[in-house]
């Protein structure tokens, strides 16, 4: 059984956090299998499943063109990485 969206990611097995990226309209690399990328009307990021953390890249992100990097520990919820990675940049 899936752990409840408020649990923090950690407690989430693998097959599950690549169920919810999936989910999220993202693709998972078939080389570099922690590598994702995501594609979304107003923005584009990579994702990288970490030891300890998510760490998403957003292309083109700030008012340069510059990339915008952020991490979110696995201790915070699905729910709040949800609601931060995927509410863009």
């Amino acid at each position: 059984m899936t752990p409840p969206a408020n649990a923090p990611l950690y407690n989430h097995p693998l097959p599950d956090i690549e169920d919810w990226l999936r989910s999220q309209g993202c693709h998972q690399d078939r080389d570099e299998l922690n590598h994702w990328w995501v594609d979304r009307d107003a923005w584009k990021a990579e994702l990288w499943l970490d030891v300890d953390r998510l760490v998403v890249q957003y292309k083109q992100a700030d008012d340069t063109g510059e990339d915008i990097q952020r991490s979110f520990q696995y201790s915070l919820s699905r729910e709040d990485i949800e609601n931060a990675v995927f509410g863009g940049p």
